[in-house]
């Protein structure tokens, strides 16, 4: 998927080609290899693969194979904090829309997890679903309201918010891959603990289980890694939700298997799609998260016909 991505494009170049700029960077071809194919196919490495992880994690924690990152709010977090800097202070920047993103994303997931232990506390992932469901809905109304009623926040919005890879460069981005990093060894250490509330709340804590420390730590890597996702490439949906069913296939249920193989899958759908919107939408190409949600739609009706919902 990688070798596909960087070279097939919009712009008919022979593999000969594509290998000699990659190996001069100082061909007449820097541009488009160097400056974007590459930087988009790393991208797309670094965003697939949290993505993928990601919605494994939080359909373990919930025990929900329909459950998706964008439950946690972070999707919804990010948006506000784009067009709040659009709206507000003018931002046209594309270093500074990640880093808002970056900040929404945070604070929305901070939201989430003090309103779910307000209640019965995050023992229970029903309090986290319902808290997560409901800021969702709040930020996505409050950003529906900014973006109706100010021009050109509607156009920076309308951008950002389709998901797509193009267009990035990897300069300033170290921090967020630095978090998905961060996000993901939080995720390899969760791993045991998602096998044991795999066999329900009551047997995890029977054997020993610390459902405080599960949670929270599961939860933080759901953070860390859409947060930096999202701020990276904008919130590209579908991933999350299909990669660990596809990787369940491969390779069953044992999380110490699945979230790596989860990675590897969303990284090869993000690439795909994205190779795909390239060489169907001729010189405008076809955003990846278009694709993405045309091709997701489908196999989430599939899931929705096929899966066991596991009661929470």
């Amino acid at each position: 998927a990688a070798v596909a991505s960087v070279m097939l494009g919009r712009n008919l170049i022979s593999a000969g080609q594509v290998v000699h700029a990659l190996i001069d960077p100082a061909s007449d071809l820097d541009a488009i290899v160097w400056g974007s194919r590459v930087p988009r196919t790393v991208l797309g490495i670094v965003v697939g693969f949290a993505l993928g992880v990601a919605g494994a994690v939080m359909q373990g924690q919930t025990r929900n194979p329909l459950a998706d990152p964008g439950i946690f709010g972070v999707s919804a977090g990010a948006s506000l904090a784009v067009v709040v800097g659009v709206y507000v202070l003018r931002v046209n920047s594309p270093l500074v829309t990640s880093a808002l993103a970056l900040v929404g994303a945070v604070v929305a997931s901070v939201v989430v997890f003090a309103i779910a232990t307000a209640g019965r506390g995050l023992a229970s992932p029903v309090p986290l679903a319902i808290a997560g469901t409901a800021v969702s809905a709040l930020l996505g109304a409050i950003t529906s309201f900014l973006v109706l009623t100010d021009q050109t926040t509607l156009a920076a919005y309308r951008i950002w918010v389709v998901g797509s890879l193009s267009g990035r460069n990897l300069d300033g981005t170290a921090a967020m891959v630095c978090l998905v990093a961060v996000g993901l060894v939080l995720a390899g250490l969760n791993a045991g603990s998602l096998n044991n509330l795999a066999l329900g709340t009551e047997l995890a804590r029977g054997l020993g289980e610390s459902l405080w420390r599960a949670r929270l730590v599961g939860l933080a890597a759901i953070t860390f890694l859409t947060a930096g996702a999202v701020s990276l490439a904008g919130p590209i949906g579908f991933i999350g939700l299909t990669a660990p069913h596809l990787a369940r296939a491969l390779v069953g249920g044992d999380h110490r298997r699945l979230l790596p193989a989860s990675g590897l899958v969303g990284v090869l759908a993000l690439l795909g799609a994205d190779v795909i919107g390239r060489l169907i939408g001729g010189q405008a190409e076809v955003a990846v998260g278009v694709v993405l949600a045309t091709l997701g739609g489908v196999v989430f009706v599939v899931i929705v016909r096929r899966a066991k919902l596991v009661a929470l």
